[in-house]
């Protein structure tokens, strides 16, 4: 029975793509009430998703990369230094005289990194415990670095809980994580197969969950024009080039493995959309929201099929081929 499961897990793993748009497109024919107990449902979704991957990632190693975080310290100079000037820069490009339109494309390229991130380097063998150390770190940072950010480009200060949105984030991330790394330690690695059985099934269904609720809380919200259209072609070149600034980071890196480049890529482009959905919509104009809810059509689509896109490159440069 195990065997099956873990065949399960791979065919779901090699399906991701449609699985993200089954998900989205469920959650567009279907609106969901936007109620405590569906965001409380979203935050156990994710927290089960990052324990199962942690089950696979051993404590020991994570702390051998806490001390030396080169790498997720070059990751979070990347999330916070050059894909926020990027987004800036495509705002004042496509949208000279609209300032809270470029406010929102500011916000949702300077929020944290997202969450699923580690589920999607999980899933393409990258190395979780660089990128379980560069989400924590962000989590950390993200109280004090985030209303100093936005005064700075925007003059404006932003006055947040953020002491909520922390607590909600080291739910999500750094409890199961730490819970799940001691336990694959503990149980020596045993329990790894767990993550990639039943396991592994099971929270590609809470993933599936995540993107359904927050598919259905946003996409009923958008109206179809060519002000739309605009927004979601630029927000497109947007999301894409962060996934591609993870890939030219990776050319930073002393040791540039596939697993690492995957790793950057992934941390780099992803973001925690939820948290910039609730900053633009609470502490800036309505329209702020529109290129972080367009970046939520792209991000999860985009993810799935990076793994197609860069397979066959790094297949070419094995030697023997």
């Amino acid at each position: 029975m195990t065997a099956v499961f873990y065949r399960w897990n791979e065919w779901l793993g090699k399906r991701m793509f449609l699985l993200v748009l089954s998900a989205m497109a469920l959650g567009f024919y279907l609106k969901a009430p936007d109620t405590p107990t569906l965001r409380a449902a979203v935050i156990v979704f994710f927290a089960y998703m990052t324990f199962i991957t942690a089950l696979s990632t051993s404590f020991h190693q994570f702390v051998k990369i806490l001390r030396r975080p080169a790498a997720p310290v070059w990751i979070l100079v990347l999330v916070h230094g050059v894909t926020p000037l990027v987004a800036w820069l495509a705002g004042l490009i496509f949208y000279p005289n609209d300032l809270s339109i470029r406010m929102g494309y500011l916000v949702g390229a300077s929020i944290p990194i997202g969450v699923t991130s580690l589920l999607w380097t999980a899933l393409v063998k990258g190395n979780t415990s660089v990128s379980l150390v560069a989400i924590t770190l962000d989590t950390l940072i993200a109280p004090v670095f985030l209303p100093l950010f936005f005064r700075v480009f925007i003059g404006q200060t932003v006055q947040i809980d953020y002491l909520k949105m922390v607590l909600e984030l080291l739910a999500m991330i750094t409890l199961p994580s730490l819970i799940g790394m001691a336990l694959h330690d503990w149980s020596e690695g045993r329990l790894a197969g767990f993550a990639k059985g039943i396991g592994g099934i099971t929270s590609k269904l809470a993933f599936f969950g995540v993107i359904f609720i927050n598919a259905s809380l946003v996409l009923s919200e958008l109206t179809f024009d060519l002000s739309l259209v605009k927004a979601l072609l630029v927000t497109l070149g947007v999301s894409t080039s962060g996934y591609f600034i993870g890939y030219l980071g990776s050319f930073a890196l002393r040791e540039r493995s596939p697993e690492m480049i995957m790793t950057m890529i992934y941390n780099v482009g992803m973001r925690n959309i939820a948290t910039g959905l609730v900053l633009a919509l609470a502490y800036f104009p309505p329209t702020a929201a529109i290129p972080i809810i367009t970046s939520m059509l792209y991000q999860q689509p985009l993810a799935a099929i990076i793994p197609h896109i860069y397979k066959p490159a790094a297949a070419e440069k094995r030697p023997g081929h």
